[in-house]
């Protein structure tokens, strides 16, 4: 396998640096690699394959030479970057939701569409990070069963927002333990002991922009314009790991016997599900593993087609990096850079 020289945009972040970590751990056929960051994170060294790395300010002609650019950064970085990258021959991943909804980038979960790749034009989008860990877990019962309607609530983890919010959360947490005042800057309100029911900024019909990514990039991913979808998302005081409680109707009736069996096929989904023993995912038990984890897999009482299901992953691993440099490893397997 020929060895890819690669590029990493925002490789100091938290979804960088996890990047990274990725990147060693699957023994990516590095031959080169290169760390772009803002002007507040340039010079800092990062240990990578066993050796030290400087980061680097984006620069005129920084991207010749590269076959691979991971971007990390914000959308505004990727909509003025990730052209110049891609007509200089690169091949760009992009975790921004800058190009997502745009009909000529591919939104790949390569678990489910890496089709999609087949089309690409340089550029290629990694979905919203509560999106890629329902559809690892609907895809199965999509293709076994067609899905009619979706509705999801997510618990969303504090690492989805930075690392100040995590920082946030930690400060918070002492200052309400102390009895002293909690002042927010991160979010809206206070996240330490409470939950806030928006993530993004409020749009169209009082859904937040957090909600819309989950409808329309569903819809994209799996070839779905007509399935509807209802979701709520929730910033909660969890470090990492974002939780979803989905409710699916199928067209065919599939029992939660039946898709119990269909989930566990597929490699990126392990089953725990066991009410007898206490047994269903949490986010304090995924934090730092790769798969998507389903439990408490049940009849919907309202309907009689409908299943719930309660899905949980890293959002910094399956949620962000780990599909990104998957994203990479189909391109490089169907011989696409």
């Amino acid at each position: 396998m020929r060895k890819q020289r690669v590029l990493v945009l925002g490789a100091t972040g938290l979804v960088g640096s996890t990047l990274l970590q990725i990147l060693e751990e699957r023994n990516f056929p590095v031959d080169s690699l290169r760390l772009l960051g803002t002007a507040r994170s340039e010079g800092t060294i990062m240990n990578v394959f066993g050796d030290s790395v400087r980061v680097e300010p984006v620069t005129p002609g920084c991207f010749k030479g590269i076959d691979i650019c991971f971007f990390a950064a914000s959308a505004d970085a990727a909509r003025v970057l990730a052209r110049q990258a891609s007509d200089n021959g690169a091949v760009v991943i992009d975790k921004s939701n800058a190009f997502r909804m745009d009909t000529r980038v591919p939104l790949v979960v390569p678990e489910v569409n890496s089709h999609h790749l087949e089309r690409h034009r340089g550029i290629v989008g990694s979905p919203n990070c509560s999106t890629i860990q329902m559809v690892v877990a609907l895809w199965p019962l999509e293709k076994a069963a067609r899905l009619r309607r979706v509705v999801a609530v997510t618990y969303q983890s504090v690492s989805g927002t930075g690392k100040q919010a995590m920082q946030e959360l930690s400060v918070q947490s002492e200052h309400v333990l102390e009895g002293r005042a909690v002042r927010p800057q991160v979010y809206p309100a206070q996240i330490a002991f409470n939950l806030i029911p928006h993530i993004d900024d409020f749009g169209e019909e009082a859904y937040t922009g957090e909600e819309w990514k989950m409808v329309k990039e569903t819809q994209k991913i799996l070839d779905r314009p007509d399935l509807v979808i209802s979701p709520t998302c929730v910033r909660v005081p969890v470090f990492v790991g974002h939780s979803e409680a989905v409710l699916c109707e199928t067209e065919k009736t599939l029992t939660p016997t039946a898709a119990r069996d269909l989930l566990s096929q597929s490699p990126s989904i392990e089953i725990l599900d066991d009410p007898d023993e206490n047994l269903y995912p949490l986010p304090v038990h995924v934090a730092s593993t790769d798969k998507v984890y389903v439990g408490r897999l049940r009849k919907d009482l309202s309907s009689p087609n409908g299943l719930w299901l309660w899905i949980v992953a890293d959002n910094l691993r399956k949620g962000a990096a780990l599909n990104a440099v998957q994203i990479a490893e189909r391109l490089i397997e169907m011989d696409l850079l």
